[in-house]
């Protein structure tokens, strides 16, 4: 599957000084330092496209776009994969009650969603795979499974023996209580009968009438959720031996620590032999007056009808880094209205011949995102250089700044 347009990275000055990147790890809810090495290897959970991109899924794939640039202009090299789940329940529920063909529904919303990440200014993944042309890995992965004898048959369905991998439950840390209560709420099915534990995962759903299945050793069907992403980033993101982890870091929003990832690094694990990711980095959710943002209570706000109603979407992009990534954030329409006017005057002061000096400010940027990516600390620097330019401070570099900005936080001026 094509991803979208790649997006141009301006060069920054080697004097510039990177610390190595510390971001909040889910296991451990402390902040933990990529160690230094050439080569970074990032997997992000993509959308179920049944409907269009809200800014939900915008702060999330922001996010891991700014984990992205500062990797990158450390002078690394950034293999990133990210799916689209283009075969699910969500997606067939939405064709059948729009009266539409499923494949449609979903290239529609998947040409949407790569405009709207052109228009976020979204580094796109080396890799934006679908799970429909992933079935033949998936298959492959659930054979390898059987191999370890961790799937065993409900009816004609198959599951994964999530016990099979010593450790699971210790990425997310949840009790029992918790788990089983997220995984019902998740897409679970923890009161099937037949299963050997409610909480083993659906691998592989026998071919239902009226839905679409392919074809397998193991009957006709199609793929659980949760081994499509561990089948793709097994395939896609490189393997290196020498590594204690198979990929550095899993990313997505908070809703997906359990079960997604869970039981994906546990099927990794059990594919493998060892740990499957250094890190797991998820994302805050956005709400909207108070609410959570979600399909089910009907309050999504889109980013194509932000910008179909004039809005811009970098002036979107910084204000949903306005405030810090890991912490779920409510959405106005004042916080675009007072990024809009942020924009509008960094670029108006990035036009002067004059400005007040930028290394510095630079470089406090530059440590800012070092540390978890602190958003707000890097956004109050340039706040503070406003005020410096307004007052008629000078020696500073407008060009340096700016592509500083495009390159480290994605503002483009």
């Amino acid at each position: 599957m094509n991803s979208w347009a790649q997006i141009y990275l301006p060069p920054i000055d080697s004097s510039f000084d990177f610390s190595p990147l510390s971001l909040k790890h889910s296991t451990t809810r402390q902040n933990v330092a990529l160690p230094v090495k050439d080569e970074y290897r990032m997997y992000v959970c993509g959308i179920t496209p049944y409907d269009a991109t809200h800014l939900g899924h915008a702060a999330t794939y922001i996010t891991f776009d700014l984990v992205n640039r500062y990797l990158t202009a450390m002078g690394k090299k950034v293999h990133f994969v990210e799916n689209v789940t283009d075969v699910d329940d969500p997606l067939l529920e939405r064709a059948t009650r729009d009266g539409v063909d499923w494949k449609d529904l979903a290239q529609s919303q998947i040409d949407l969603f790569r405009g709207d990440m052109s228009d976020l200014h979204i580094i796109p993944p080396q890799y934006y795979i679908g799970a429909v042309e992933a079935i033949p890995l998936v298959i492959d992965a659930i054979q390898g499974l059987q191999e370890k004898n961790s799937i065993y048959a409900v009816d004609d369905d198959l599951y994964f023996k999530v016990h099979a991998d010593k450790d699971f439950g210790s990425r997310a840390n949840f009790s029992q209580g918790e788990m089983l209560k997220l995984f019902a709420e998740r897409g679970g099915d923890p009161e099937r009968a037949g299963k050997l534990d409610p909480l083993d995962a659906l691998v592989w759903l026998h071919e239902r009438a009226g839905e679409p299945s392919w074809p397998s050793s193991f009957g006709k069907g199609r793929p659980g959720w949760h081994i499509e992403c561990c089948a793709i980033a097994l395939s896609y993101l490189p393997v290196d031996h020498d590594e204690e982890f198979l990929i550095d870091i899993q990313g997505g929003g908070n809703d997906l620590l359990f079960p997604h990832h869970e039981m994906g690094a546990a099927q990794a694990a059990v594919l493998k032999g060892k740990d499957y990711a250094r890190l797991y980095v998820h994302a805050g959710l956005i709400g909207l007056d108070g609410e959570k943002m979600s399909k089910s209570l009907g309050n999504l706000v889109f980013l194509s009808k932000l910008v179909s109603e004039g809005a811009d979407p970098i002036a979107v992009r910084l204000a949903l880094i306005s405030e810090h990534y890991s912490l779920d954030r409510m959405w106005s329409q004042e916080q675009l209205d007072t990024s809009t006017r942020f924009l509008d005057r960094l670029r108006l002061l990035l036009s002067r011949p004059e400005v007040a000096p930028t290394k510095t400010v630079v470089q406090k940027i530059i440590y800012a995102l070092s540390d978890n990516l602190d958003t707000p600390k890097a956004l109050e620097e340039l706040r503070k250089w406003c005020d410096e330019t307004e007052s008629g401070s000078t020696g500073g570099s407008a060009g340096e700044l700016s592509r500083a900005i495009d390159l480290l936080l994605g503002i483009a001026i």
